[in-house]
């Protein structure tokens, strides 16, 4: 099957998910919310079972385990009473699978549709997208100065007692991508293809192991 490319932009339907397909391609704009803290995955589940809501509304939006850095902007002889300006200096992808433990309530809590960051997520987690309409999104490792390039601005920024890459920071972005769907919201993970496959290989690889300490 071919793979499609799609040009998105924040919020999405469930709709809009469901017709990406493993191995599409995305380019993503709109504000996006991200964070690569685990006290801050904690924090967010156990606000959400204690029946609070977080401090912005990600309903229809995507979560992502991207780090960044933000920064004051404004000069130092800017006047106390202004406009506090922020501005975020990249992004780079962390690993999701850090955050198994707390995506699928996250997912089903905050009605998300796009997660993402790289290396996957766990098949619990690929429950809660099938039941949500949510999708995982890979970025390519290293593409710290592709991704960064998409930045527009900094939205919001929460939780700012944490250091910055943990805070729940929302960026406004355009074309960020290529991304590419590896967990649709029917329940396909290329992950769990690819743990398959190795899975269904190793009784041969085992055998040709010990055929070749035999005849050495």
């Amino acid at each position: 099957m071919t793979s499609k490319t799609h040009h998105l932009r924040l919020p999405l339907d469930a709709s809009a998910v469901r017709e990406l397909a493993v191995g599409d391609m995305v380019m993503l704009s709109g504000d996006i919310t991200i964070s690569i803290g685990l006290p801050t995955h904690q924090r967010m589940v156990t606000e959400l079972q204690a029946g609070h809501a977080l401090p912005l509304d990600l309903h229809g939006g995507a979560f992502f385990h991207l780090s960044s850095y933000v920064r004051d902007a404004a000069g130092e002889h800017a006047a106390p009473q202004a406009p506090r300006m922020q501005q975020a200096l990249y992004m780079n992808p962390s690993t999701s699978t850090r955050y198994n433990p707390y995506m699928p309530a996250l997912i089903r809590s905050l009605g998300l549709r796009l997660v993402g960051g790289k290396g996957g997520l766990d098949m619990a987690s690929v429950a809660a997208m099938q039941e949500a309409g949510c999708a995982y999104l890979s970025f390519l490792g290293g593409g710290c100065t592709l991704l960064s390039e998409s930045i527009q601005s900094v939205v919001s920024s929460h939780w700012n007692e944490y250091i910055s890459q943990f805070r729940l920071v929302t960026l406004r972005v355009e074309n960020l991508g290529p991304a590419t769907v590896a967990i649709d919201a029917h329940g396909n993970s290329i992950y769990e293809s690819l743990r398959q496959q190795a899975q269904s290989r190793l009784p041969q690889i085992l055998s040709e192991l010990k055929h070749q300490r035999q005849t050495n």
